[in-house]
Order: C-alpha cells, then sequence, then structure tokens
C-alpha cells in the first residue's frame, strides 16, 4: 500500500510576503512559517494581511509542529494569531525564538507555547517525518534551509537565501552539506524566487560596510541610517562606523529598539559600553558625534524616518547639513511613499543618500539572483521543483533557470496558494485544492472584515456618506418631521444648499407615493429612499456617496 504526500501552501507561493507552507504525509502535518503581510493602500485600516487557515483547523489534531525558517515579518508575523487557534510546538533558531517571543509577549502567549530552539546540526522526528537542516546566508540572523525525510523521497524547503562567501556574521551557506543533500537525491525542491529576474550573483555584505564608514567620516552633521529593524549585519554596520568616527548613537523607533536589545541580549550585536544615548540626548550633543538608527525605509508615514521627515519626531529633528542614509530599497509597491520622504529631507536641507542598493552601496539583497538560483538548483538536482516567495513573473523566470541547469521541462509546478502537489510513488500530480487567501486584522478582530466591509471603506474615501433622518407617524406613517439631511466628505452645505434642498423635496415625495403597507415595511421603505436618492444625485453631481436613511416612529 502506498501512502500520499502532499504539499501546498497557504501563503507566499505565488506572492512575497505571508510565507506558510504545509507538508503532509498521511496522518502527519508540518508548517513551515507562519508570516504576515502589510497592505497597500485599497485596503483601508487594514493592520496586517494573515493565511486562512481554516484548512488547518480542521485537521489540527494531523499537525505535529511549526518550523521557521527564520525571524522576518513575512515569515513570523501570522504566528501569534495561529496559536490562539491552535496551540503546537514551535522550532527555531536562537535568534529567530527572541524575535518570535517579542510577538508572543505582546500578545501574551508566552506561557502556553511551546518554543524549542534548533540550529543546523538538529534532527526531529515529527511523526512519520524526519527533519534534519543547512544553514543558509540571508539578511537576517541564524537563517535555515529545511530537509523532510519522507518515505516518498526528500523534499527540500531552501528558506530564504543568498550565497554570500563573505558575510558580516560569518553564517555562510553550506555549500558543502547542501551538494551532500543534493547527492543523497531530492524529490522535490522548493526554492525562493525574490529576485529571479536579476542577472549575476548577490553581491556581498562587506561592500555595503566600506561605503558606510566613507559616507560616516564625510558627514560633518548628524547621521540618520534608515534600515529594516531585523537586518542585524546592517545595524552592526552603523555600530562599526560609529566607532571609526566616535559617534554615539541612538535607536529610533519600537521595533529596531526591540530587536537590537534582543541581537545583543542573544550575542548576535556587539555594541561597546557608553554608545547608546537616548534620543532625548541627540540635540544636545555636537552633531557631527551622533548618529541615529532608524525604522521607516519603506516609507511608513508613521515610522521614525517618516515623521522625522516632517518635523514631527518630539526629541530628534533633522537639520541643514545632516546626511540621512536609506540602507534599503524600497520594496515594490513602497517606490511612492518612499520618494515622498525624500522629497521632505531634502526641503529639511539634509544630503540624502538613496536609491538601489547598486547605485549607492549602502544595500545588498538578502536573496539570491540568478547565478544563486541556479547553483542551489545545481547542487539539489532535484526531480520536481516548484518554485515559490515570488510574484508570478518571478517564478516563471525561475523555472526557465530550472530547466537551464537541467530540471526536466514539465517537472515544474507554477502553483498559487491552495493548490496541492501530490507524490505517490515518485510521480508529482497536481489535481486538487484546499482553502487558502487573505485574512485581515483590523485592530483586535480578525477576519472579521472581509469584501463587504471593506467596498464600504472604499465608498466613504470616495464619495463620502449621505445621511437621511425621517420622523414618522407610528399609526398612518406619515412624514412628522424632516427629511434632515446630513452629509461627510460627500459636498460643502453652505455652497449646496439648492442640492439639499430638492433633495429633501424628492425624499419626502418618494415617502408619499408609496403605499401604507410599504411605508409600514422599513426595509422597503428604505430601498426606495436610497434608489431615488442615489439616482438623484449621480445624475447631478457624477457621485455615487453612501445612503444611510435612519427612520425614526413617534
Amino acid at each position: 500500500m502506498t501512502h500520499l504526500l502532499s504539499i501546498f501552501a497557504l501563503g507566499g507561493i505565488n506572492e512575497i510576503g505571508k510565507n506558510m507552507y504545509v507538508l503532509q504525509y498521511d496522518e502527519d502535518l508540518v508548517i513551515v512559517d507562519c508570516g504576515g503581510k502589510f497592505p497597500d493602500e485599497s485596503l483601508l485600516g487594514i493592520d496586517l494581511i494573515i493565511p486562512d487557515i481554516s484548512y488547518l483547523e480542521e485537521n489540527k489534531e494531523k499537525i505535529r509542529g511549526l518550523i521557521v525558517t527564520h525571524g522576518h515579518e513575512d515569515h513570523i508575523g501570522g504566528i501569534p494569531y495561529l496559536l490562539k487557534k491552535i496551540n503546537i510546538p514551535i522550532y527555531a533558531t536562537r535568534f529567530t525564538l527572541g524575535m518570535i517571543e517579542l510577538k508572543l509577549e505582546e500578545h501574551h502567549l508566552m506561557r502556553d507555547t511551546s518554543l524549542v530552539t534548533i540550529d543546523q546540526d538538529s534532527d526531529l522526528q515529527l511523526g512519520s517525518i524526519g527533519i534534519s537542516f543547512f544553514s543558509v546566508s540571508h539578511s537576517i540572523p541564524d537563517c535555515l534551509g529545511i530537509v523532510f525525510h519522507t518515505p516518498q523521497g526528500n523534499i527540500v524547503h531552501t528558506g530564504d537565501f543568498k550565497f554570500d562567501l563573505t558575510p558580516m556574521n560569518h553564517q555562510r551557506s553550506d555549500l558543502h552539506k547542501i551538494a551532500d543533500i543534493g547527492r543523497n537525491g531530492v524529490l522535490a525542491l522548493l526554492s525562493e524566487s525574490t529576485n529571479a529576474e536579476r542577472s549575476g550573483l548577490t553581491p556581498s555584505e562587506q561592500m555595503v560596510g566600506s561605503h558606510m564608514d566613507e559616507a560616516f567620516m564625510k558627514a560633518d552633521g548628524k547621521v540618520f541610517v534608515s534600515t529594516f529593524a531585523s537586518n542585524v549585519n546592517r545595524v552592526q554596520q552603523v555600530v562599526n562606523a560609529c566607532i571609526l568616527t566616535n559617534r554615539k548613537l541612538a535607536l529610533l523607533g519600537r521595533s529596531m529598539v526591540n530587536v537590537v536589545g534582543v541581537a545583543m541580549e542573544r550575542g548576535y550585536l556587539t555594541i561597546p559600553d557608553g554608545m547608546l544615548i537616548e534620543a532625548r540626548e541627540v540635540d544636545t550633543l555636537d552633531p557631527g558625534r551622533v548618529a541615529i538608527l532608524c525604522t521607516g525605509s519603506q516609507g511608513e508615514q508613521m515610522a521614525a524616518l517618516g515623521r522625522l521627515s516632517s518635523g514631527q519626531y518630539r526629541d530628534v529633528s533633522i537639520h541643514p547639513g545632516d546626511t540621512v542614509i536609506l540602507a534599503a530599497s524600497p520594496i515594490p509597491g513602497n517606490e511612492k511613499a518612499v520618494s515622498r520622504i525624500i522629497d521632505n529631507l531634502f526641503q529639511l536641507g539634509a544630503y540624502v543618500i538613496y536609491g538601489t542598493g547598486s547605485t549607492t552601496g549602502m544595500h545588498v539583497s538578502g536573496h539570491g539572483y540568478q547565478e544563486d538560483l541556479k547553483l542551489m538548483l545545481t547542487l539539489i538536482k532535484p526531480t520536481y521543483f516548484i518554485p515559490i516567495h515570488g510574484e508570478n513573473r518571478m517564478l516563471h523566470h525561475h523555472r526557465m533557470l530550472a530547466e537551464s541547469v537541467g530540471v526536466e521541462t514539465g517537472n515544474t509546478f507554477i502553483l498559487k496558494n491552495g493548490k496541492v502537489v501530490d507524490l505517490e510513488n515518485g510521480i508529482a500530480r497536481q489535481t486538487r485544492d484546499v482553502p487558502a487567501g487573505d485574512t485581515y486584522v483590523d485592530g483586535i478582530s480578525v477576519g472579521d472584515v472581509g469584501s463587504i466591509v471593506l467596498r464600504d471603506r472604499r465608498q466613504l474615501s470616495e464619495d463620502g456618506m449621505v445621511v437621511i433622518v425621517l420622523t414618522l407617524n407610528k399609526s398612518d406613517h406619515r412624514i412628522l418631521s424632516g427629511p434632515d439631511t446630513i452629509t461627510r466628505g460627500f459636498v460643502f452645505v453652505k455652497s449646496s444648499e439648492n442640492l439639499i434642498h430638492d433633495l429633501n423635496r424628492l425624499i419626502e415625495k418618494t415617502v408619499s407615493e408609496l403605499l401604507p403597507e410599504e411605508r409600514r415595511q422599513w426595509s422597503v421603505l428604505k430601498q426606495n429612499i436610497k434608489k431615488s436618492v442615489g439616482q438623484y444625485l449621480f445624475k447631478h453631481t457624477r457621485r455615487k456617496p453612501m445612503i444611510l436613511p435612519i427612520i425614526i416612529e413617534v
């Protein structure tokens, strides 16, 4: 009797963000990563997007654990929300667990969660699935690739990786171990595709350090550096530049303070005693002896750099002659927000170093370019290939790279979230789906906001609202007072008195023309008012505001 091995993603396979992958063999199910994704401007009021875990809830008795490849938000951001529904053990490296613990403490989940420390030499047995690991380089410490040893064959998940032979933290991708894994035979490879369109090899982190030192030495005023809080290598490079130029260092942004705290506590970051200062001390010191490390490199308005650029940060100001370094490239979709902040910084008189990492030397990607991806494929030599962690065009580029180094044409699966690859007797097929999609986090509510609520929010943001208040006689349902029409975000009432007057007369006419039994049915009454008012307003204004009739009986 043969047994089915299934691989699928609930998030992250044809997108960049909210990564969650599932491997299932018979009655044993293992999850890889559980990330979150920040919303774009169309998702009004949404704080975070996480994967739909309805399939996991239905099969929670089969889940043997969650393995986390590394500590970036798009790989750990959804963990607290998963644990609130399904309490399962989490396996991760020391630094990654430190990042996860910050989230669990915030959500009051530390006491009830089992956290297991692993490293590249660990071996696990989760049900019928054996698991081993290999180290990879990325832009955050302690990153792992995963090998699943199943009766059907070995499955490899690379995690996020690049091949950097001179990394800042000396954590290299383990070429020898990866080659050994390939020699032992790999049935299927899941490999990230973020930079599948970019030719060549990813530049080394060492390049950034020399450029950072040079910028610090040239700066006369304060130096502001904005980067991802989780990029501990970049933080260490800023610290090294401060040592070189005898500067004190202030940290701005909650995530920056938290990550630096975890990195120092666990030995991944070295900062000399006396270097760190409080934000309120910055403007009291000689500008040439101060540096500021802050969040906001992606143009977030409420992050530290956004508030600094608009002069709204309480304790620190940017003055003419200060240097601002954006040590991160904009994530696709964030370019406009980043440009707005850069414009504001120039208006403040700052010297701004910005642009792609290749032009400024202040950033290198943590994701492998085409030659890195081809090297991974060449070492692993998979029978089947599933490109992940990239938009559709990136997945297709990665497929072409795989075929160029020997993966047989037709053995690559370009999937969407929820599409299942089943492997049986060495043969892979994609014929079925599981539920997958987005779950929206809005404040403390999870999953309560759906497409209808978002549609209403968009309508309110675009055309405003019109509230119509009517008081009816309870016995015959004729109008006693009103209608009173209140608008918000639709028209300026003082300059639209004729429109409002005509609108009120139309409402009176609409109500009076209804039969008595129709006026008694509030749903019918409201529907007729909304229809007539909506048609009238669109005819005269070409707008479609939200219309809210409020009926009062006395």
